[in-house]
């Protein structure tokens, strides 16, 4: 680390046992006592880049080796770097740490659990075939934000059509709403097998994810044909 041991902090210099150096680290406030050998397992891996001869060295105020990154979730990829032990908690923190330290065999065995598997193989995989789905969240969240001057809630309408016959049959209803300046909206159509309720909790997950309080309920103002209105929903934010 370019780092002469002999000049360091004693909690940050290495201490020798019989096999590799002895070293304590501070990741985000979280204290960790370890081996060189078990940091540097993964050759190639970020985290022993971090520990190679090269790299720059940081310290906290009492010397201990300083990692910047949520230490909570830096025992799990210990274990699993000692052990080869899985983590049975916290499975997307964790997984998003392996993947910031390169973890790359812990990265792949997260994957095949049942909680990664269904976010990045079927769920993920069905919002890419959502057309605009990300930019259709951020709208919606700056809509709700606009309206929420002096408010308790703010109320976004949202049309999700699954096929292009729907989107079809919904377009007079689109035009309706435009002339009344409502802001709509609108998802889809898809090419993939779930359905609007499916389509709807996604996008209230995703939303609850960055922190607000949301929920969905079927658009009722009679401005809508009765026909119509099982694609239009208004979303809820609650502010307070």
């Amino acid at each position: 680390m370019d780092v002469n041991p002999e000049d360091q902090h004693p909690e940050c210099r290495p201490r020798k046992d019989e096999g590799s150096p002895v070293l304590e680290l501070n990741v985000g406030g979280e204290l960790y006592t370890t081996t060189v050998g078990t940091l540097r397992k993964l050759p190639g891996s970020k985290l022993a880049e971090m520990f190679s001869s090269s790299a720059k060295a940081y310290t906290d105020a009492e010397g201990r080796f300083f990692i910047d990154r949520p230490g909570t979730y830096f025992g799990p990829i210990l274990d699993y770097l000692r052990s080869d032990r899985l983590p049975t908690h916290h499975i997307p923190e964790v997984y998003r740490e392996a993947q910031f330290y390169e973890i790359k065999p812990l990265v792949k065995l997260l994957e095949d659990t049942p909680q990664i598997f269904g976010e990045q193989v079927a769920r993920r995989q069905f919002l890419l075939r959502v057309p605009g789905y990300s930019e259709n969240l951020e709208l919606m969240v700056r809509l709700a934000r606009a309206e929420a001057v002096a408010a308790r809630s703010s109320a976004v309408l949202v049309c999700a059509v699954r096929t292009e016959e729907d989107a079809v049959l919904c377009a007079d209803a689109l035009r309706i709403l435009e002339a009344e300046k409502r802001s709509v909206v609108k998802f889809g159509p898809w090419k993939a097998a779930p359905q609007v309720k499916d389509l709807l909790d996604c996008v209230k997950m995703d939303i609850t994810a960055q922190g607000y309080q949301v929920h969905y309920e079927q658009f009722s103002e009679r401005t809508l044909r009765t026909k119509h209105l099982g694609y239009f929903y208004t979303f809820v934010f609650i502010w307070w």
